[in-house]
């Protein structure tokens, strides 16, 4: 038995027994990827796919256990590269994180920031999308780091940890009469048009559970993934904008045409999570960079995490 077989039997199980697809993700061809399985299931003495024709079915209960024991070697495959990659050059490479527009354009720029200072030879790769693509990356190792608000802690191939606790709020034209109401309430909000998340990013589900819980129906006029947009279009008068705290501090000042006000009273607190591969090998400045995230994290608790056997740390 060797790597590539591991390989291929992971990949067919990744595709949904698809071995063309398989085959083009491995770039190799159909029929090797078919006979090198066939090969593994022989030397192994059972079948790991059940079989109708040519077409691969489903996953048999001892194929399970194998498909168990086979993303264990490939993890530690992948510990024995970066084992390497840390020792050969211990202050230099690529720190790639995946996360959300929020975090990418409100939160990160201080610690990126401060780790380039700490690691000037390392460089940060980010790649941004959707709360459940941030959670793909990190599973596909595309990523070290992933930083999301939603549905990191789904995954029971991934870690979590709290990061920071963080809250909505309304933005409005300065000259709104919500502007100055002295107690807002959620009836207040509803009765205007809203302009918010779309439903998979920063913390909308929070948004829309306030609301059902009062039993109101919010008149959404706009949904986007990225807070600017929202406050573009909140300052072209399409409505009144829900986002995220972090995104309306810089707009803060006596002169500011937008005045924000905050809602977690009313919709509750968030808790923005950072998510590593369970059992992964992570380098010292990956480390370094999750303690500059929060004073939350350190070392010696993302350690005892990543070989634990909880997928989820709470606050």
């Amino acid at each position: 038995m060797n790597l590539h077989q591991f390989r291929f039997v992971q990949e067919a199980a990744r595709r949904n027994l698809n071995l063309t697809e398989a085959a083009k993700a491995l770039h190799t061809s159909q029929p090797g990827v078919s006979k090198a399985i066939i090969e593994l299931e022989e030397e192994l003495g059972v079948e790991i796919f059940a079989r109708h024709g040519k077409r691969l079915k489903r996953i048999t209960e001892p194929g399970e256990h194998v498909l168990k024991s086979i993303e264990l070697i490939m993890r530690e495959v992948g510990n024995l590269k970066r084992i390497g990659e840390q020792f050969s050059a211990q202050d230099s490479g690529t720190l790639s994180i995946a996360t959300t527009h929020t975090q990418a354009r409100y939160v990160l720029p201080v610690p990126v920031a401060k780790l380039r200072e700490a690691y000037p030879k390392v460089n940060v790769s980010l790649h941004q999308g959707a709360p459940d693509q941030v959670a793909r990356m990190v599973i596909d190792e595309i990523a070290e780091i992933g930083i999301a608000t939603e549905s990191l802690s789904d995954y029971s191939e991934l870690v979590t940890l709290p990061c920071y606790e963080w809250q909505h709020a309304l933005v409005v034209p300065a000259d709104h009469p919500l502007a100055k109401k002295e107690r807002l309430t959620l009836d207040d909000i509803a009765a205007e048009p809203l302009i918010t998340y779309h439903p998979s990013f920063t913390g909308r589900t929070r948004i829309d559970n306030a609301f059902a819980a009062k039993k109101l129906t919010p008149r959404i006029a706009l949904e986007a993934i990225d807070s600017d947009v929202i406050k573009t279009y909140v300052r072209l008068g399409l409505g009144i904008g829900i986002v995220a705290e972090m995104a309306v501090r810089e707009d803060a000042g006596n002169n500011a045409d937008l005045v924000s006000r905050p809602l977690g009273h009313l919709i509750g607190m968030n808790v923005a999570r950072v998510a590593f591969k369970r059992g992964a090998y992570l380098r010292n400045f990956v480390f370094k960079f999750a303690e500059l995230l929060s004073d939350r994290l350190d070392r010696n608790l993302i350690g005892k995490a990543l070989t634990g056997n909880a997928s989820d740390y709470d606050l």
